[in-house]
């Protein structure tokens, strides 16, 4: 890694917190230079705009989410273990999403909808990213005979990330747990009685 590369990567790791916490539209340049310790001119020698580092920044925060994830879906041999695995990551990694503003996906998809549109797409493919790697779980366990063969996987690996980014949203703002949890509950419900 250059020096020019290393000096990028902290300012994405420094401002992805800022921009899950403050919002894209709401982090200032002077939050990052706050965060980082640079000028603005190092700031801007290695990001073309406020906007090119709120891209990296976002990817760098559904990276992380998407790598604890699939650690703990990895370990898991069968289709509905990896199912149970992607809800309990939820439920098991709560307080580092509170204490880092809640889910990135769900977040970012807030604001890309009307205020922040240069996100919008990243959003969208983060989303279909996550529903396509469910919906080859849900296949496989069609194929493996767990689940039911006329399962539409899309529509049910759709319905779960629908009910979790619901519940993380219902649990935030109503500053109830609780509500995650009866989410995640029905995921697995769906799951281990519905699906088979």
């Amino acid at each position: 890694m250059s020096k020019a590369d290393r000096t990028k990567a902290f300012i994405i790791e420094k401002s992805a917190p800022l921009f899950n916490k403050k919002g894209y539209a709401g982090t200032a340049i002077s939050d990052i230079i706050q965060a980082t310790g640079l000028t603005k001119g190092a700031i801007y020698g290695n990001f073309e705009n406020k906007d090119h580092i709120a891209i990296e920044a976002y990817h760098f925060n559904v990276n992380e989410l998407g790598m604890k994830m699939r650690a703990m879906m990895s370990v898991k041999e069968t289709a509905t273990d990896k199912l149970v695995a992607f809800a309990e990551f939820y439920r098991s990694d709560w307080h580092t999403f509170s204490e880092r503003g809640g889910c990135p996906i769900l977040n970012a998809s807030v604001e890309a909808d009307d205020s922040y549109p240069v996100l919008k797409k990243h959003v969208r493919n983060s989303i279909l990213n996550l529903t396509n790697e469910l919906a080859e779980v849900i296949e496989k366990g069609k194929a493996e005979g767990e689940f039911r063969k006329e399962l539409d996987a899309r529509e049910y690996a759709y319905t779960f990330v629908t009910m979790i980014e619901g519940g993380i949203m219902m649990s935030k703002i109503m500053e109830k747990p609780a509500l995650l949890d009866a989410a995640i509950d029905r995921v697995i419900s769906m799951v281990r009685i519905e699906m088979t």
